[in-house]
């Protein structure tokens, strides 16, 4: 075994794949029914996300019951009566609007069966880490990267919501990088196409995938500098005698097949093109992308927020590994020092750990520059790369530094697979006390219940993060309308009273608002008050729907004529009304299901 760890790189890749042993098996099962335990308990929590609903759910329950599709600036494939969107956002494709039509259509319309499609996506996931990490690095190398993802803070709350990260793309990029293992390994120009496909389908999935693409060549490229240490067969000496131009094309074509929706799309919209050029000065949340330095340095800080797991406040509470980033930092310090202690030393041996950081080091640069915000979401397809990382770096350590060394490693591993534990159990218990905060409550679940009562009246949503969670929630049954406009967060737009105007007109239309502190688009609510005050009526709010911890999160108004009385009394401010006004004592789940 050591002198197969001490062979260079590309004599390994070169090995055909061992049969699927109890111990191969165990690498990746273990980690795998660990992540389905902590994923999969009390899933309905926290409650659906906007992003969740509109980027998959709505669409998904639309095409399984027939209804008319919501698409994006009106882009589809047409097939007689049917249309089938392309994209849910202008950098965000449609993949997992039809990846989960069966789940629904097997589950039900419910979250449920909704958030089992992120989950299996995690799966896999960890599955493809684990077959990545072998194959760069042995034994060792898999194992410690398919435990450590899986049970990963970030990666198991993500992976819950994960159509809210995008999570797709995680498992698109490993798949993309295992593939190229493989046509390094095989050279079949059936694979160049495999790889130009699932890169282009990763683009499609979301843009930012282009990262993906561009620090999988950095890291390819600080390999082959690595291997002109070698005197022997290299990876680069392999590459070049795979490499023909006919597989070039190929690739393209399989990119250009992957990618077509998006193609299709920006033919029909130009939408992609529209915010990529309008946004590369000052994003639309404020971002200076030519700040390139200031938001460096913001990403840095993100990643040890990433490993800490110190960033899902709105479970209700913030619980932190504080040791992880260090954990991580010895054991790739420990990897560079065994090796350079051992003689010979192998550039095949390092080369996959230098790749995996320049990897990590390129992404994090390239996310520095965005068309929305520096979210630290954007790394939930950076994460299973940081653990193969960790994971070659364990494996350098203990074929290097002997029985000293695997001591050292379990002991880091273990530490860091604890202090992540600790963290997800905290989360779990917090959650299933406050059932989440802001718009991740599952409050939404009880705004659903209660616009389902009224859905014969018009629904007007004054404020993001409503309209789609309840549309699914309802099946369909409740649609309220989005009139706030996109145009501005600070003020309504110049529009703004022409299209609440057809509604104004509509006694029975109910509003509906955040409270001040969760207000996204602001001054809505002073708009529409002016507007009723000037036609004789006023603004009255009807209900209040608490979270559980009766923080006031979603407001239900109405607009009724003014009394006598009402025209005298002074009209108190909006938080005051909140105090008084009707409302529950707190969100419990959806219909017919308990959190406890």
């Amino acid at each position: 075994m050591r002198a197969e760890w001490s062979a260079p790189f590309s004599m390994y890749l070169m090995k055909r794949p061992a049969g699927i042993s109890l111990r191969r098996w165990g690498g990746w099962l273990l980690p795998l029914c660990l992540f389905l335990i902590l994923s999969l308990y009390q899933l309905s929590l926290p409650g659906l996300h906007y992003d969740e609903a509109r980027e998959a759910g709505v669409n998904a329950m639309q095409l399984l019951q027939g209804l008319p599709v919501d698409l994006f600036r009106g882009a589809a494939i047409r097939l007689g009566r049917y249309a089938f969107p392309l994209m849910v956002q202008d950098y965000i494709g449609a993949l997992n609007v039809y990846l989960a039509v069966p789940l629904l259509a097997a589950g039900g319309i419910n979250v449920v069966a909704l958030r089992l499609l992120p989950v299996l996506t995690a799966a896999a996931t960890i599955v493809l880490t684990h077959r990545l990490a072998h194959r760069l690095g042995g034994t060792v190398a898999a194992w410690t990267a398919a435990l450590l993802l899986a049970i990963d803070p970030s990666f198991v709350f993500w992976s819950r919501q994960g159509i809210f990260v995008t999570n797709m793309t995680a498992l698109l990029a490993v798949a993309a990088i295992t593939m190229t293992w493989r046509l390094a390994r095989n050279g079949r120009r059936g694979e160049w196409i495999a790889l130009g496909f699932l890169c282009g389908l990763g683009i499609w999935s979301k843009l930012l995938f282009i990262w993906v693409i561009g620090a999988g060549v950095a890291a390819g490229l600080a390999i082959l500098l690595v291997y002109r240490w070698d005197r022997g067969p290299s990876f680069a000496y392999t590459l070049r005698g795979r490499l023909k131009g006919v597989d070039g094309a190929l690739a393209v074509g399989g990119l250009l097949l992957g990618m077509a929706p998006l193609l299709i799309f920006n033919v029909q919209t130009g939408g992609t093109w529209i915010t990529l050029f309008s946004n590369l000065g000052r994003s639309y949340y404020g971002v200076h992308n030519a700040d390139f330095l200031h938001n460096l340095a913001r990403r840095i800080v993100q990643l040890g927020v990433l490993l800490r797991g110190e960033h899902f406040w709105y479970l209700g509470t913030v619980a932190s590994h504080r040791m992880a980033p260090w954990l991580m930092a010895m054991l790739v310090a420990l990897a560079f020092a065994a090796w350079s202690v051992r003689s010979p030393r192998h550039p095949g041996t390092i080369a996959p750990l230098i790749g995996g950081i320049v990897f990590v080091a390129l992404y994090v640069a390239q996310s520095s520059f965005t068309v929305s915000d520096l979210f630290v979401t954007h790394y939930a397809t950076l994460l299973p790369f940081m653990m193969v990382t960790a994971g070659l770096a364990a494996g350098i350590v203990v074929r290097n530094a002997g029985r000293p060394g695997a001591l050292a490693v379990l002991a880091l591993v273990l530490s860091w697979a604890a202090g992540d534990l600790v963290v997800d159990v905290r989360y779990h218990r917090a959650l299933a006390v406050t059932g989440g905060h802001s718009s991740h409550s599952d409050a939404i679940y009880e705004l659903a219940e209660y616009l389902d009562g009224e859905a014969d009246s018009p629904i007007v949503a004054l404020d993001w993060g409503m309209d789609a969670p309840v549309q699914f929630l309802t099946a369909g049954r409740v649609d309220p309308v989005e009139l706030f406009g996109y145009e501005r967060l600070d003020a309504p737009d110049p529009g703004f009273q022409g299209r609440l105007a057809p509604y104004l007109a509509q006694p029975g239309t109910l509003y509906l608002f955040h409270p001040p502190e969760d207000t996204v688009f602001r001054g809505r609510w002073e708009a529409l008050e002016a507007l009723a005050r000037n036609n004789g009526h006023r603004l009255v709010v009807e209900r209040v729907i608490r979270e559980r911890t009766h923080r006031p999160l979603f407001v239900i108004a109405r607009v009724v004529p003014v009394t006598p009385r009402a025209r005298v009394a002074p009209r108190p401010p909006l938080v005051a009304v909140l105090r008084s006004a009707p409302g529950t004592s707190g969100a419990t789940g959806p219909p017919g299901y308990s959190a406890r």
